[in-house]
């Protein structure tokens, strides 16, 4: 049998051979590694700065906090206090590790592990103080298992390899004006995703800066404050993407290939939530209704807390938060309390019996109650009005006037129609029931009473 013939299908498809040379050899460059006085040596002072670390990083945690911490302002600046606290043993290695790397260049001894070390810890404590910063869970994850590998294959030696490696996988999108091609790689989706990462949460800082000091402006409108605010919402972010592209090196004219795509999305899907941003910008902007208004929408009576780009949003005297689409008040209508003018006028009907003899007496005792009520208006004087004779009740309507709205409208109502009930039974006048009167003209025949046959 021939040395061929010897060998397996496994053989032939996994080199066995080959990978047990290639584990020696590795074994063997191992052991020699560890072997060498100076990787060892270097290796060993870099697990003992751990100990010294240990001990001044608690000790220079505990002075940050109780003497540096209580006095510096709330906000980013407390942040950075409390973030520096927070890496004071990660700094003391560094600092212990920099002590090191200078002595072995003292002695000109190599010191290249060090050096690996140093950039590690280094990119890692400007990760930690990134994420300990921003205080988002998200954004910290992005920025942690973004920035960490990269660091990690760059001190190793092999960040140009897969830069290259990202590079070669490349698309055609279009040509440039003088007719070279434009290709987008995965190093550039890359780039793009993490520089808009960065500029977007710039954004977010600066858009929520802004809307804080428009907060602050009493001679803005709260609905031009709101205008205001939805556009910064929109457009930073619009913003932060171009840049990213930008600075990609994405030819931004190339972008006319998508729009095609675009304009058929929005024309088989978006049409409703496109309305509803339009539908936002108008309502913001003829200020017909307004953060802080009171308002009723389909018999639901509410006060706007909010007003988004694509909903208003309506809380109740429930205490639940009703959210409307925008376009819902543009095609529906909606009353609002308090647009121009915060004096409005309420009605409460009401009958008395028709054994009533002096019916103006009933309009003059009714309007005094109404006076007694504190939220009626008291320089706009109640009107009662005699409505109708209706079939169980001769019917009044007492129209009062109150100023403040927002603060709920069926329970002034019935404040009033209590003083009202007070005050008519004090006068001795009736409130009327529904009576009906039926007249038998016939009384039907009786059947014959039935026997039993047994």
């Amino acid at each position: 049998m021939t040395p061929a013939q010897d060998e397996t299908a496994l053989d032939s498809l996994v080199p066995m051979e080959q990978l047990r040379e290639r584990g020696e050899a590795g074994l063997d460059w191992l052991v020699r590694t560890l072997l060498d006085f100076d990787i060892a040596l270097q290796a060993g002072l870099v697990i003992a700065a751990l100990l010294p670390a240990l001990i001044f990083g608690q000790r220079l945690r505990d002075l940050i906090r109780g003497q540096l911490g209580p006095r510096v302002p709330k906000g980013l600046p407390s942040r950075l206090v409390y973030a520096f606290a927070a890496l004071a043993t990660p700094l003391a290695l560094l600092a212990v590790i920099s002590l090191i790397w200078v002595g072995l260049g003292s002695f000109e001894r190599p010191r290249a592990i060090v050096e690996a070390a140093m950039s590690l810890l280094t990119a890692w404590i400007v990760i930690r103080a990134v994420t300990l910063i921003i205080r988002s869970k998200f954004w910290s994850a992005v920025a942690f298992y973004t920035a960490w590998p990269v660091a990690a294959m760059d001190v190793f030696g092999v960040l140009d390899d897969v830069v290259l490696q990202l590079q070669a996988f490349a698309i055609p999108i279009g040509e440039t004006a003088e007719g070279e091609p434009v290709d987008f790689s995965l190093f550039d989706v890359l780039r793009t995703l993490i520089y808009f990462g960065v500029l977007f949460w710039l954004a977010s800082f600066a858009g929520r800066t802004i809307n804080s000091r428009l907060e602050k402006a009493d001679e803005l409108s709260p609905a031009l404050r709101a205008l205001i605010g939805k556009v910064i919402g929109i457009a930073l972010p619009v913003v932060a993407f171009l840049v990213a592209l930008q600075m990609t090196g994405f030819n931004l004219a190339t972008l006319a290939i998508f729009s095609g795509a675009i304009g058929l999305g929005i024309g088989l899907g978006l049409q409703q939530t496109v309305s509803n941003f339009a539908a936002g910008f108008t309502l913001l902007a003829d200020e017909s209704i307004k953060p802080g208004d009171a308002i009723e929408v389909d018999g639901t009576f509410g006060w706007v807390t909010d007003m988004r780009a694509r909903y208003v949003a309506i809380r109740t005297r429930d205490g639940t938060e009703l959210l409307i689409p925008n376009e819902n008040f543009i095609v529906n209508g909606v009353v609002n309390w308090s647009k121009s003018d915060q004096e409005v006028r309420l009605h409460a009907p009401f009958g008395v019996s028709y054994t009533t003899k002096d019916l103006r007496e009933v309009q003059r005792v009714v309007v005094e109650a109404a006076k007694t009520v504190d939220r009626v208006i008291a320089s706009r004087t109640p009107v009662c009005n005699l409505m109708e004779y209706g079939d169980s009740s001769v019917n009044f309507d007492l129209r009062f006037w109150i100023i403040d709205p927002s603060n709920g409208l069926s329970n002034v109502r019935s404040e009033v129609y209590l003083a009202i009930w007070d005050a008519l039974h004090e006068a001795g006048v009736e409130f009327p029931y529904p009576q009906m009167d039926v007249h038998i003209k016939e009384m039907p025949a009786q059947p014959p009473a039935r026997t039993d046959a047994g």
